[in-house]
């Protein structure tokens, strides 16, 4: 394998560098399914009309603010392939210090209480049952990684907000749609 083979395959982090991503904020996350396929559900008429799978992903997207009080939940929207959300660290958890991972398995790579140890046990906990209901145990659901976005004031928020709430309305000019219109000259 050359360095060329492995800088291929090295992701470059979007994270902000220094960022403590367990501290109180707001994050604006998108997590996409593998290969980006119309599991999710379908857009009619500009409302989104979830699958069975997609029902799973709203259950345990509503879920984790429940089980996790570190947690706040704002506006969402599940696409065919892919959902968007703001999520609010509140830091009304006790963070403490953990050595491992779920089960008592390897040290985590990411810090306890944070958007990415969330994010992991959203993606984890919604492949498990989408693939024990479709039949499918070591299937991929989402792709690797995830986008997020630290929302850095009100106006930024309110227009992530907009954003998420008309995400359906435009979702025949997205370049995923499989009936996409192309824009006219």
């Amino acid at each position: 394998m050359t360095c060329d083979d492995l800088n291929m395959h090295h992701r470059r982090s979007i994270r902000l560098p220094g960022y403590d991503y367990a501290q109180p904020g707001a994050h604006f996350v998108t997590i996409c399914t593998h290969g980006r396929e119309c599991l999710l559900g379908e857009v009619a008429d500009g409302r989104v009309n979830l699958s069975p799978f997609g029902e799973v992903v709203h259950e345990e997207w509503k879920r984790s603010a429940v089980i996790r009080p570190e947690l706040e939940l704002d506006a969402f929207v599940i696409m065919p392939n892919h959902l968007h959300g703001i999520v609010i660290i509140t830091g009304d958890a006790s963070v403490g210090s953990h050595s491992v991972g779920a089960h008592g398995r390897a040290p985590l790579h990411r810090a306890p209480r944070s958007l990415g140890s969330f994010i992991a046990g959203f993606k984890s906990t919604t492949t498990r049952r989408v693939n024990l209901a479709r039949g499918t145990p070591v299937a991929p659901f989402w792709q690797r990684g995830y986008y997020e976005h630290v929302i850095r004031d009100e106006g930024d928020f309110e227009k992530i907000g907009t954003y998420i709430a008309e995400n359906p309305l435009s979702w025949e000019l997205d370049e995923n749609c499989p009936n996409r219109l192309l824009p006219r000259d």
